[in-house]
């Protein structure tokens, strides 16, 4: 079992930044994937950003390529959302997530956060 707590979201202008924390209890939580998602309001939750289990390799939507930066550390059982460059548009609900694979496809992981909020002003 794993549980997921997210924190670090705020209210930000329009370029600036937030870095988010997922902070996982558990021993097995370096076996899991771990990605981040968001949902906007009357929107449908979205992929933002996946990390494999070892961090070796890192995926990220489209829309936050070269602003937003995954990454994890095992020893304190953390997963990182470094987003710079904010836009109005990033303002959302920001979902932690884990699961066995690293992937695009929320259904596919098994534990999740309760979520933090990030509001972007213009």
């Amino acid at each position: 079992q794993v549980q997921l707590v997210e924190s670090g979201g705020g209210l930000v202008q329009a370029g600036g930044s937030l870095k988010l924390s997922c902070a996982a209890s558990g021993r097995t939580f370096s076996s899991y994937a771990a990605a981040w998602f968001r949902q906007a309001p009357g929107k449908e939750r979205s992929f933002v950003a996946a990390i494999t289990w070892g961090g070796g390799a890192t995926y990220q939507a489209d829309s936050v390529k070269g602003r937003f930066t995954i990454s994890r550390d095992n020893a304190k059982n953390t997963v990182y959302l470094q987003m710079n460059s904010l836009k109005p548009e990033d303002t959302a609900v920001y979902y932690c997530a884990a699961g066995r694979a690293a992937t695009a496809k929320g259904p596919l992981y098994d534990y999740w956060g309760q979520g933090t909020q990030v509001t972007v002003s213009s």
